[in-house]
């Protein structure tokens, strides 16, 4: 079995000289790495094939990018690194449109049914028509995009990584305002998305805190340290946000690297409860759990009212897998060989495994109807659905 060649926590961003670094390299030496866990057999209690899977274009096997593939409910929306974006029917997967931005993609898409935005690993964020994939326009922000854009009725919303957080025109991609939080030396590659609430837009900070911005002018309305940094090593301190943060309702769920879940009210952003877990590949929710894939590869279902933990996965430690999805009764993962794993959303058991290609799946699973969309490293797109009985 192969091994993944570099874990996620070890991906690291330097702001005195912007310089990835990765592996062994960022200490000096050689590091002993936990092997990934041994696939283990089981009875499939649930039936999975595979409905259809396009090619959107060529990928990457380093960058750990957020390339997501995302949906209006009708069509699913999908791109590479080359880059290539792409439409499909989400149920049947007939291709719509296909473009060609020549960018160097590094997240997104985000769609609202009207607009298409991605970002680059340059700095550029384009928005596409969605209709038929041409131009609107394109526009630069600070630096590399990392985190698929948030759309409101007047704005476009992009986190960058050198902490900024930049309301761009959704007419013509001018800026509205920008707002900047205070960086870390050191911080795990990667951000979240922001998100809008209403006349708000939240986002979280590789600084640990999470914090709520006036749409209108990017006036703060809060900020809640969730996690202060400690620890004699500025990797011991790395308290980064990068899960994007979930509202239902009044309340703000919240992961963080080397830090806690959390439930904040919206309103405030006061803490309702915390469990110190450290997460950065996200957390998913239903009506009774939040589930989060933990930095060590495991998953979890916490109580959604109090945080407690209702079970535990451990059969996936190091095999660096995903952000989970709900997906009907079940949670979902992929992995760094390209396995997608089914688990019971009430105990927690393995219920089926599919192979999605042989490539790294970064990016959490899409649930759209019926369906479940994972898109591989290597740009490619594969659709499952559970297979009905005849009666």
């Amino acid at each position: 079995m192969s091994r993944p060649q570099h874990f996620p926590w070890r991906w690291a961003l330097v702001l005195g000289g912007l310089a990835l670094l990765s592996g062994c390299g960022i200490f000096g030496g050689e590091e002993e790495e936990d092997p990934p866990a041994e696939l283990v057999k089981f009875k499939p209690t649930l039936e999975i094939r595979k409905a259809w899977s396009a090619s959107i274009g060529k990928g990457t096997k380093q960058l750990r990018l957020a390339l997501v593939p995302a949906s209006d409910g009708t069509n699913v929306f999908a791109a590479a690194h080359d880059g290539k974006v792409a439409a499909f029917e989400a149920l049947k997967g007939k291709r719509l449109w296909s473009t060609k931005t020549k960018l160097p993609l590094s997240a997104g898409p985000a769609t609202d049914g009207e607009l298409v935005v991605l970002g680059s690993s340059n700095g550029e964020v384009i928005a596409l028509n969605a209709e038929n994939g041409r131009i609107r326009w394109a526009t630069t922000v600070s630096s590399e995009v990392l985190a698929p854009p948030a759309l409101s009725p007047g704005l476009v919303l992009v986190r960058s990584v050198d902490g900024k957080l930049t309301a761009l025109q959704r007419s013509d991609g001018t800026e509205a305002w920008f707002v900047q939080q205070s960086m870390p030396r050191l911080s795990v590659r990667g951000t979240g998305s922001p998100v809008v609430a209403g006349n708000a837009v939240l986002a979280g900070f590789d600084n640990g805190r999470l914090a709520a911005y006036d749409m209108s002018d990017g006036t703060e309305l809060w900020s809640t340290l969730l996690s202060p940094p400690s620890g004699r090593t500025e990797v011991d301190r790395m308290v980064d946000i990068n899960a994007t943060i979930q509202v239902i309702g009044e309340d703000i769920y919240t992961a963080g690297f080397q830090g806690v879940v959390a439930v904040l009210a919206l309103e405030s952003g006061q803490l309702l409860w915390s469990r110190e877990l450290s997460s950065y590949n996200g957390f998913a929710t239903d009506f009774l759990n939040v589930y989060v894939s933990d930095s060590a590869s495991g998953l979890l279902a916490l109580s959604r009212r109090s945080g407690s933990e209702n079970w535990r996965v451990a059969t996936l430690l190091n095999r660096d897998i995903s952000g989970p999805a709900a997906w009907k009764n079940s949670v979902v993962v992929g992995d760094f060989e390209g396995h997608v794993h089914w688990f019971s959303a009430t105990t927690g058991e393995l219920q089926a495994r599919q192979r999605a290609g042989s490539k790294r799946i970064t990016s959490s699973p899409l649930v759209v109807g019926e369906l479940l969309y994972v898109l591989t490293d290597d740009g490619k797109l594969h659709v499952f659905r559970e297979r009905t009985r005849k009666r």
